[in-house]
């Protein structure tokens, strides 16, 4: 386990070669005896399947697929949807447009009346009030730890949500230690009613490879940097981009930037300084087969962020084969363990000393490969799904 979360920056040191079983192994809190369960005494908040994707929708669809996997065909638990969710969702359960409702009165209204007695799986930080039987799985408490990156709406929505939903919630589920920990401090919730289920990443096998993206954006194989974007400061673009103007033009690197920075901001950034034009591409939201063809051809993924519940990207990237920068942040160190290189998320020298480095050494490259898809290997959807399915068997019925 990651050593003691020590303020304020919210860190932990990356352990040397933790194993991923650290995560996917721990046992509660509490032992408490089981009972068999049939998937249909659950159903599945199936809210993420109305949202772009992102790290928690991904996790949220996932998790709630593998989980219906374990209990056999005609006896699988449902996913609840709302009247906005994707059409063409392919699920291995029963799907069910819950009412004509969607967002938060879908959520709050149309959502509990569907239930008919089952346990309620809440995969994406909020679920419906005044539910009782419910299981929440809570990503991070970011909002409470970053607290500017928020809109006040959002930030007391949440602070209200959260202070009825930790008492009503039969049992709270977070992705990693790290976020164990900050649920325990933020929300005053004790030990035993919180486990770790940590995310999967073996979906990335799954994705059709789309290589057209590289001739689109015209990179070359190991001469440029992936970066993932975000309107949130805690991804750490701005350092990111200054990291990049301290880097001299001369290796003819490109830097490509993916998912949601604002484009026009970011382009005419980028035009009109001379040390980013013509090297910093903002390739915005891609399809799963891009990411995977932009994973496997790049030099490197730098992630230097400054909060992480989790942190599927860099894990993602490791499973594709790609070496991986990373920061000491949050839950970082705890998911990557020794299968990345480090930087210190808050400097802008270290961050382009440690971008130059890697992109200057094949061997170190080639290790960090080989080291990234073997960490990666210890995360499954199936495992983190059947430890899902022990923690609710844990509780009573």
């Amino acid at each position: 386990m990651p050593p003691p979360i020590t303020e304020p920056g919210i860190r932990a040191e990356p352990p040397s070669g933790q194993p991923a079983s650290a995560l996917r192994e721990a046992p509660d809190s509490a032992d408490a005896p089981t009972r068999r369960s049939r998937g249909e005494d659950f159903a599945i908040n199936g809210k993420f399947a109305s949202q772009r994707m992102t790290g928690v929708q991904r996790a949220g669809y996932e998790l709630a697929a593998a989980f219906a996997r374990l209990f056999p065909d005609g006896a699988r638990p449902s996913l609840l949807l709302p009247a906005n969710a994707a059409d063409g969702l392919q699920f291995p359960g029963t799907t069910t447009r819950a009412s004509r409702l969607k967002g938060f009165a879908w959520e709050q209204l149309g959502l509990p009346f569907a239930l008919g007695g089952r346990t309620l799986l809440s995969l994406g930080n909020i679920g419906p009030l005044w539910t009782r039987r419910q299981v929440l799985m809570v990503h991070d408490v970011a909002v409470y730890d970053l607290p500017d990156n928020y809109a006040w709406k959002y930030r007391l929505w949440y602070r209200f949500a959260y202070a009825i939903l930790k008492v009503r919630a039969r049992h709270v589920v977070t992705v990693s230690e790290f976020s164990k920990q900050r649920i325990m401090a933020r929300l005053r919730i004790a030990a035993s009613r919180i486990s770790v289920v940590p995310n999967g990443v073996d979906h990335v096998g799954r994705m059709a490879c789309d290589p057209r993206i590289l001739s689109r954006l015209n990179l070359r194989h190991d001469h440029y940097v992936l970066i993932v974007g975000s309107l949130s400061a805690g991804k750490n673009l701005a350092r990111v981009l200054a990291a990049i103007e301290r880097i001299r033009d001369g290796h003819g690197w490109q830097f490509v930037v993916v998912g949601g920075c604002d484009l026009r901001v970011f382009n005419a950034k980028a035009k009109s300084n001379p040390a980013l034009s013509g090297r910093v591409i903002a390739a915005g939201f891609v399809s799963d087969g891009e990411l995977k063809a932009l994973y496997e051809h790049a030099g490197c993924f730098l992630f230097p962020s400054l909060y992480e519940g989790f942190g599927l990207p860099p894990l993602e990237a490791m499973a594709c084969g790609c070496p991986v920068i990373v920061s000491r942040e949050a839950a970082l160190p705890e998911v990557c363990g020794d299968a990345a290189l480090y930087c210190d998320a808050w400097s802008v020298d270290d961050i382009a000393c440690k971008l130059e480095r890697m992109m200057t050494d094949p061997a170190m490259r080639a290790r960090l490969r080989a080291r990234g898809r073997a960490r990666a290997a210890g995360f499954s959807w199936d495992r983190s799904a059947r430890r899902l399915l022990e923690v609710l068997e844990r509780q009573p019925g």
